[in-house]
């Protein structure tokens, strides 16, 4: 890595850092990582030289990703464009244009509710079908005056709407509705609705549903806009307003270009404007467009490469076996439970001579195929004190074994190891250190390959300016 002092960089507003391969990185965008990996809460904090070891290996994973043009993949510029479009999006949208929506939707909520307004009522209702024969029409008709009746000797509106009402759904709540308008009802109840004074009381009527009484509770004109504006708003956003109107605007401007521009170069323009009068959206963009880069080309050449070598895992697992001894034996197999006799020996001749990744499903096909679960199985390598019944029965330790329900029947099968045999045995921790391994070479290979500038005057301003 080569330092340089010799260039003045005092007149500049946002000079730059380090280059990487030649490309320029400024202070600011340091500075943004830095400050973010390194803010309150976070335990392993690095002064700011020994952050800079670990920006430069992300920037050079970076270039080679950009070297192998991953940004140029229909996959990363789907995932990148839709990220930085929601940073972008919002800004198309003004407080104007919700409030003038707002307005739109009152004016046609006040047309569609018209002069009559609004009511709130309670009523009782008793079923009777237009199809229904007379008898059943006339006892309805007695049931419905003879409620009416109590009603005007004094009985409780509420309580009798409880009792009686056949609207299961109002007689919970005393026959309340909730607050309606023109339209929303049948017209045979909306017309006496309205004929209606607040407090008022109709006689019963006949509509599609059976005969009604009505309670008026409270007419009233719709509120003004200011007084609903705030709730309004609320609703239009959960229904999309705002991507609407970014959608109606962009349209706007392709028309008024000619066609000359797309949707796509009007974001573009957009997401550089502000990205130029807002370092911290810039530098944010930026973060997200090269940590997508870093993860694609991280999973290529370390991540995804170190957990399908198996070739490579067995030789890195030969070279470092002593690295995974265990401190106490361990128990390669299974605890498991059956419901007969013959099935502790059926699960041994199962998985006999099968491979140990292979058990599971072995299992799954021959005991538990279909609706009948035969056994039940714990699998894996155990430590004493993982499993009950493993303790009890290798480890020979005094452990109290629960029955477990249906499956009166315990056994275990496998082997018992005093130190891992194959990698597969600590595969978890052969992949990691694989990995780690792979990344540290690929890192060398990267800082042979790329010229790396750092300078040390401005890296010295850092958070000082």
């Amino acid at each position: 890595m080569l330092f340089v002092s010799g260039f003045t960089f005092a007149q500049q507003e946002d000079p730059v850092l380090m280059t990487i391969n030649d490309v320029p990185v400024s202070r600011s965008e340091f500075e943004y990582s830095y400050n973010k990996n390194n803010a309150e809460g976070v335990i392993d904090k690095k002064s700011v030289d020994e952050y800079v070891d670990l920006f430069v290996n992300y920037k050079l994973k970076v270039q080679a990703a950009l070297d192998e043009h991953l940004d140029t993949l229909s996959s990363f510029k789907k995932e990148f464009l839709s990220y930085r479009d929601q940073q972008i999006r919002p800004s198309f949208v003004s407080d104007a244009d919700l409030e003038k929506e707002a307005a739109d939707y009152y004016d046609k909520m006040v047309a569609q509710i018209g002069p009559k307004g609004l009511f709130t009522a309670s009523h009782i209702l008793v079923k009777v079908s237009q199809k229904a024969s007379s008898q059943a029409q006339d006892s309805a008709k007695i049931k419905i005056d003879s409620i009416y009746t109590a009603l005007k000797a004094g009985a409780d509106f509420s309580e009798m709407a409880r009792k009686y009402s056949d609207d299961l759904g109002s007689a919970r709540n005393g026959g309340l509705l909730p607050t309606l308008a023109t339209g929303q009802t049948v017209k045979e109840f909306e017309d006496v609705a309205y004929s209606l004074k607040n407090g008022e009381m109709s006689e019963p009527f006949l509509s599609k549903f059976g005969y009604h009484i009505i309670l008026m509770k409270e007419r009233s004109q719709v509120p003004p806009l200011d007084s609903l504006k705030t709730n309004i708003i609320k609703y239009l956003e959960s229904r999309g307003i705002r991507e609407k109107i970014v959608d109606s605007k962009l349209a706007e401007q392709v028309k008024e270009s000619n066609g000359t521009l797309t949707a796509e170069e009007i974001l573009d323009r957009k997401a550089e404007e502000m990205a130029n009068s807002d370092s911290d959206l810039k530098n944010l963009i930026k973060e997200y467009h090269d940590g997508l880069l870093l993860f694609e080309i991280s999973n290529r050449e370390v991540w995804d490469k170190a957990s399908k070598d198996e070739a490579g895992l067995e030789q890195y697992f030969k070279q470092n076996k002593k690295k995974y001894k265990w401190e106490s034996p361990r128990y390669k197999g299974m605890a498991y439970h059956v419901k007969t006799k013959e099935d502790v020996k059926a699960v041994r001749d199962c998985v006999k001579g099968v491979a140990f990744d292979k058990w599971a499903d072995k299992l799954r096909k021959q005991f538990n195929n279909d609706s009948i679960i035969r056994i039940r199985v714990e699998k894996g390598i155990f430590k004493q004190g993982d499993n009950a019944l493993i303790d009890k029965m290798v480890f020979k330790k005094d452990t109290t074994i629960t029955p477990l329900k249906d499956y009166p029947i315990d056994a275990v099968f496998g082997k018992k190891l005093s130190a891992p045999k194959t990698y597969d045995d600590v595969r978890g921790l052969v992949v990691a250190d694989y990995q780690d391994a792979l990344e540290k070479e690929w890192i060398a290979k990267l800082r042979k390959k790329y010229n790396v500038v750092i300078n040390k005057e401005v890296l010295s301003t850092v958070n000082k300016h």
